[in-house]
């Protein structure tokens, strides 16, 4: 088999099984693992897949600079966030994460709703200006401007001076094998020390991101509630229910 065809035939079944594993397609093929993990490292380096110990997942169309990612599936966004409001009442404290999905739940945000937000994103901060009734406090730092959010070593201290209700994360990848991922280490660990201040933390999953991967991990299943998604029925979404709690929203 020519190795056009051999990536065609990885591409194809990414898109059908949702991951590829090197072992079941060199004996499928009858080639060496040795050749699958080359044309998976050429397609990883196009940006066609995500590589993973043992094979490789869709890559996530998240990541994409910030302008680009408002383009992005933007009513996926709103309904994810529509349901992400169902989650803040009253005179809760409310870590809201960076990213577009999150900046729709500051859209969205009812604006007779009496809360406290507290985010690292600047834009998130800008959409509550002239929200009434909700105290926005903003974590500085340095400005990763692929996302629009702070981070480094003095966001990360003043994230542990806050206790929160509920923190809205926002990811680039959820997948019941790989986790919830990003594609930023410093941006990882700032979504972290985030998620340990708040008493429960919920998953921004808007549909382009269920199935997707990207390189680092954010949180383990055990440390969120689970995930607010839009995504129809499929065997990912069958197999990210059995690893964490799925509210699917309308």
């Amino acid at each position: 088999m020519l190795a056009a065809e051999r990536r065609t035939h990885l591409l194809g079944t990414l898109a059908r099984d949702g991951k590829v594993v090197a072992k079941s397609i060199a004996a499928e093929l009858g080639i060496s693992e040795d050749s699958v993990r080359r044309d998976l490292r050429e397609l990883a380096a196009e940006g066609l897949v995500q590589r993973v110990y043992g094979g490789a997942l869709p890559v996530s169309p998240a990541v994409v600079d910030y302008t680009a990612r408002q383009r992005v599936n933007p009513d996926s966004k709103r309904r994810v966030a529509r349901a992400a409001l169902r989650l803040i009442g009253p005179d809760m404290t409310v870590l809201l994460d960076g990213g577009t999905t999150a900046l729709a739940v500051a859209e969205l945000l009812p604006r007779d709703l009496r809360c406290t937000v507290v985010t690292h994103s600047p834009t998130v901060a800008a959409a509550l200006v002239d929200h009434p009734t909700a105290q926005v406090v903003v974590i500085g730092g340095v400005l990763f401007k692929h996302s629009a959010v702070t981070g480094g070593a003095s966001a990360v201290e003043a994230a542990q001076r806050i206790s929160a209700d509920l923190f809205l994360l926002g990811v680039t990848g959820v997948h019941p094998d790989a986790g919830l991922t990003t594609g930023d280490p410093d941006e990882a660990a700032m979504k972290r020390a985030l998620a340990a201040r708040s008493a429960e933390t919920w998953v921004l999953g808007s549909a382009e991101k269920i199935g997707a991967a990207s390189p680092f991990q954010v949180l383990p299943w055990s440390d969120v509630a689970g995930v607010l998604t839009d995504a129809g029925p499929s065997p990912t979404m069958e197999r990210l229910r059995s690893v964490t709690t799925v509210s699917v929203a309308d």
